[in-house]
């Protein structure tokens, strides 16, 4: 058992900054092991989160990365093929059900809802796991817990989870830190000074005051981590901003020119 989740122990503290009472709540949630929703937009530190606390915790953690193709098999598991005949091949989930580890559904929604619901009977008092497929029933360990995360801002009727799912959570609201925090963030995971971190946070808000205004999303903590630390690299601020910050998010050229015009304020 040890040496099958050796490979997902976060060996070294992530660092994280909190911003609420959010990790007291997980920490509470883990000690029932109650299902998590994480809830936000994207590069806002949900998974970074997750990480810091499962090496809080000193338990293992598995992520599971969704996407539109993921099947139930993916999950669960199947039988393979080798030399000596089938042989069957736990999955992700039913590998941290079945030896203790929290196991992190990222970006649940982009997995179809037929795949999603093979989570129900791990989220509910029989936490347990049916592999249908090779006739076993498995009781999860004692240290199991699942935890996804979706970002609230792309739901639609084709796109959101089913509210028997939703409420089979609790759930954590997340979204970009206040200026102080976010700049403090910045500066500790790129190594610029704090007037650089300052003015690329107030780039951000700008871009984020935009959204439904022409930008489907705004500039993210995680693209701010991206040009600080191209800046640190001694690339000029304006190009950094440019290449991190304003390309990746519109295609627009009255969008970008107004957000260039944006970078050129600060820098």
């Amino acid at each position: 058992m040890s040496e099958t989740l050796d490979a997902y122990r976060v060996a070294q503290q992530p660092y994280y900054r909190p911003v609420a009472d959010e990790v007291e709540l997980f920490e509470a949630a883990y000690s029932v092991r109650m299902p998590m929703m994480l809830k936000g937009p994207t590069g806002c530190g949900k998974t970074r989160f997750v990480e810091y606390m499962a090496w809080k915790l000193s338990k293992p953690l598995i992520t599971v990365a969704c996407n539109e193709d993921m099947t139930a098999s993916d999950l669960v598991g199947r039988f393979l093929l080798d030399a000596h005949g089938t042989r069957w091949q736990d999955g992700p989930l039913a590998t941290a059900a079945r030896h203790g580890a929290i196991c992190y559904l990222d970006e649940v929604v982009e997995a179809r809802q037929d795949t999603t619901v093979v989570i129900h009977p791990l989220t509910d008092n029989r936490r347990v796991l049916p592999l249908e497929k090779k006739g076993e029933l498995i009781k999860a360990h004692p240290d199991f817990q699942i935890v996804i995360s979706y970002n609230p801002g792309y739901q639609s009727l084709m796109k959101d989870l089913k509210q028997s799912t939703k409420q089979r959570f609790g759930a954590l609201d997340f979204n970009y830190p206040e200026h102080a925090i976010e700049a403090e963030i910045v500066a500790h995971e790129t190594g610029v000074g704090a007037d650089v971190a300052d003015k690329l946070v107030g780039i951000a808000e700008r871009a984020r005051n935009l959204k439904g205004h022409g930008l489907d999303e705004g500039i993210s903590t995680r693209m701010l981590i991206y040009a600080g630390s191209l800046i640190a690299q001694q690339v000029p601020s304006q190009a950094a901003c440019r290449v991190a910050l304003v390309r990746p998010i519109t295609d627009d050229p009255d969008m970008r020119d107004a957000l260039d015009a944006a970078v050129a304020t600060f820098f």
